[in-house]
């Protein structure tokens, strides 16, 4: 059976966790943050957890872990 490929850009935006749930980097850091509170924009650096809704959609495009 041949190799499955990754969708690469779904494996440049997910990585997985070491218990195997997926993490995503915060929308809305980017650009305009001069009206941004310092809190606001710190905890926009961590990581988040996806969705499991959303986790089940992203999974299959990432075969290999």
């Amino acid at each position: 059976m041949p190799k499955m490929k990754t969708r690469r850009s779904i494996a440049k935006r997910f990585r997985f966790t070491a218990k195997g749930g997926l993490q995503r980097a915060h929308a809305n850091r980017r650009h305009l943050l001069s009206h941004k509170g310092r809190k606001r924009k710190r905890l926009l650096r961590r990581p988040d957890q996806v969705d499991s809704v959303d986790a089940r959609r992203v999974i299959p495009l990432l075969p290999y872990r």
